[in-house]
């Protein structure tokens, strides 16, 4: 499922338009008629005569199987270090499969290089389907040794993760949906405290500064109906946002996290959808009591240190915002968008593996995955109360 509030393009550009032919060439001269009438071709009646070959090439060719290559960055010319080269990848190949727990095809019947590239093709298919994050594998040059190298990453596709906190605060002045409210005061608690996703009342946040400029435009515009509107969401967003940062900040919210799990009644579907993400939740709180969502955060590109290069960080994307309806949020979604368009690159949750014969750690990104799984259903529920 994919339902965050809006999603952000890198980099900008014009759409190409369509060039515009200018009117029709006229004919040079026209066409003359000849001085006599043109009888045509006499049609043969019985038609071209049928042929057939005497094998079935196209279904032979169609049966044929044919190898995977390898890319260029992997490309292991054969040369005289061929078999140290076979030894070294298949070394690699074992230290990889043990740690994934998958099983490597046999290639012993193939030569060199078939046989790297029917492995590392068939290594890749099977970690598409066991690693939820497999991003890549490829075979790394070392200076004394080759060896494979995996990346997994969790591609967050360049949405905004924005969590309203208007609707939360609606729920806790509404008798009957109470309780929901304190459900999602832990959910959010856990999210604030331990997670580590900023909120727009904070003063060094990335939507701070962009409740600010809205604030500054609208303080600078000319009075008229729409901006008695921007002035009245940008109250509500300042007032609730201030009570609402106090009560998610609250460290009792996760003291009765799991006190509220169990005394909730689900009367509703809304009820129970709720209760679904807060048991997430308070599954990845119980599991992952100390995780931030940062500790893997990383470009897609390796940059130098002098490199100027803007790189959207996953604090520019996730946050908790006032609501995520009306011309408060069009307009900052607006400016989001035109800010980050204009950046190259993208941080995303990612680790790498190398597998040279030393030790690897034993990391993953089940928290990452399962996160962002979270956050989305907890933002699409909230845009519908």
């Amino acid at each position: 499922m994919n339902y965050a509030t809006a999603t952000y393009q890198i980099g900008t550009g014009n759409i190409a338009q369509i060039a515009q032919t200018e009117t029709t060439v006229p004919t040079v001269g026209g066409v003359h008629k000849m001085d006599a009438t043109s009888k045509g071709c006499i049609r043969n009646q019985k038609g071209q005569a049928k042929a057939t070959p005497t094998v079935n090439v196209a279904n032979g060719f169609l049966k044929t199987r044919f190898l995977p290559r390898l890319e260029k960055e992997e490309t292991v010319q054969a040369t005289t270090r061929t078999t140290k080269l076979e030894r070294d990848f298949y070394k690699s190949l074992s230290q990889l499969s043990q740690h994934y727990g998958i099983i490597p095809m046999d290639t012993s019947k193939f030569a060199y290089p078939d046989n790297i590239r029917l492995s590392l093709w068939d290594t890749k298919r099977q970690l598409r389907e066991k690693v939820p994050c497999f991003e890549d594998l490829k075979i790394v040059d070392g200076t004394k040794k080759q060896y494979l190298q995996a990346e997994e990453r969790c591609n967050i596709a360049h949405t905004l993760y924005y969590i309203p906190i208007v609707p939360i605060y609606l729920m806790l002045r509404k008798k009957q949906a109470k309780n929901v409210a304190k459900l999602l005061l832990s959910v959010c608690g856990y999210l604030y405290r331990i997670v580590g996703i900023p909120h727009y009342g904070n003063e060094y946040s990335y939507l701070s500064w962009q409740y600010e400029m809205i604030a500054e435009w609208v303080a600078y515009d000319e009075d008229s109906e729409s901006t008695e509107g921007y002035v009245k969401e940008l109250d509500r967003a300042s007032w609730v946002g201030d009570a609402m940062q106090k009560k998610i900040g609250n460290i009792k919210n996760l003291e009765y996290f799991e006190k509220r799990i169990g005394s909730f009644q689900c009367k509703t579907q809304s009820d129970r959808d709720y209760f679904r993400v807060a048991t997430e939740a308070y599954a990845l709180f119980k599991q992952y009591p100390d995780t931030n969502c940062y500790r893997y955060a990383t470009p897609c590109d390796v940059y130098e240190e002098d490199d100027d290069y803007d790189v959207v960080t996953m604090g520019n994307v996730i946050s908790f915002c006032a609501e995520i309806r009306g011309v408060i949020f069009d307009s900052l979604i607006s400016s989001v968008n035109n800010e980050l368009g204009e950046y190259g690159d993208a941080e995303e949750p990612a680790i790498t593996k190398r597998f040279d014969g030393s030790a690897v750690e034993n990391r993953n990104l089940d928290f990452e995955n399962r996160l962002f799984t979270l956050l989305d259903d907890l933002v699409y529920l909230l845009n519908q109360s």
